[in-house]
Formats: C-alpha cells, sequence, structure tokens
C-alpha cells in the first residue's frame, strides 16, 4: 500500500516522502501504531498538514487486526531522545519525524528502504535538513542505521568498534559499503 502523494501539500519533499513511507510500510506490515509513540491527535495534525483530507489513523493498539506483533524491548525512545537532542528548530515536525525514523528504524532492511525513500541520497538530505548537527557527526558517511547505533552506544559509554578506528575495522564494508537503489 501506498500513500497517494497527489493528496500531500509538497509531494516532493523528503519530509513527506519518508511520513508517506513509513506508514505505507506500517501498513503494509500490519502493524500499529503506523508510526509509534505519537498519539491519535498528534498523527491527525501530521496527517492533516502534510496529507489533508486523507482519512488515516495511527492505531492505539500495538497489534493491528491480529497481523501486527508487540513490540518487543528496543531501542526505539533512545533513538526518539537522540534524534530530538539533535532537531533543527524544535518544530512539532521535527518530533513527529524523530517518531517516524525510529519507527523504521526498528526495521530488518537500510533505513532509507524501511522509510519506504526512493534512495539513501533522500534520507542524508532529510537528516541533513532537519537533524543538522547529528548528520554532520555521520563525517565517513556511515549508512544510517549503524550510525544512530553507534551514537546510542557512544552515549551510554559501550565501545562497538573492534579495532581503534574504524577504518580498521573488519566490519567496514558492512558499516559504510555501498547500498542497493
Amino acid at each position: 500500500m501506498t500513500l497517494p502523494l497527489s493528496l500531500a501539500r509538497h509531494p516532493e519533499r523528503p519530509d513527506t516522502l519518508a511520513f508517506a513511507g513509513v506508514i505505507a510500510m506500517s501498513l503494509r506490515a500490519g502493524r500499529a501504531p503506523l508510526i509509534r509513540g505519537l498519539s491519535e491527535d498528534g498523527f491527525s495534525h501530521l496527517i492533516d498538514e502534510y496529507f489533508p483530507g486523507l482519512d488515516c489513523r495511527n492505531g492505539a493498539s500495538p497489534v493491528a487486526g491480529g497481523r501486527g506483533r508487540l513490540f518487543e524491548l528496543d531501542e526505539f525512545d533512545d533513538l526518539v531522545e537522540l534524534l530530538l537532542d539533535h532537531r533543527a528548530g524544535g518544530r512539532v515536525q521535527e518530533t513527529w519525524l524523530a517518531h517516524a525514523i525510529a519507527t523504521a528504524a526498528m526495521g530488518e532492511n537500510h533505513l532509507w528502504q524501511d522509510m519506504g525513500l526512493p534512495s539513501r541520497r533522500v534520507l542524508s538530505e532529510l537528516m541533513t535538513t532537519h537533524f543538522p548537527a547529528l548528520a554532520a557527526k555521520n563525517v565517513g558517511d556511515m549508512k544510517w542505521k549503524k550510525f544512530f547505533y553507534r551514537q546510542l552506544c557512544e552515549r551510554s559509554g559501550i565501545p562497538i568498534c573492534k579495532s581503534p578506528h574504524c577504518a580498521d575495522c573488519c566490519d567496514f564494508r558492512i558499516c559504510f559499503g555501498p547500498e542497493d537503489n
């Protein structure tokens, strides 16, 4: 399922694409809420601002129609906090984006894929625009999920590199290698 971008106010913008993609991926997977951490009221405001006229609810339960799954213990709240600590202007749209990104980050593919974005470049543009201080820390263009988890580990004081420098690590290609479009 895809959200009709024809209903979007600004269908070309990365934030619009991100919201449409995360919501569509959640609907396709039968997950609810569609964007974790947003109340129905907050989700309704997001829909009104980005997709006026669309009739869509976030879903109050962690299980949707028996097909969804309960969210297990994960890093969702920590990732939302990391993103919120680095948002550009403290706007509500950035709060919505932080929740959408964290929702997608719980998926199994590259983050841009789990967000339903057309490419990693669009995700990087989104990060640079809305979370510039955090994006600036990704100096080696590490894959975003790996980068987020590295940031969370650093915040917790947990060393994650198998060597003193990433370039010397045996997992370098996994963290920094190319992604398929």
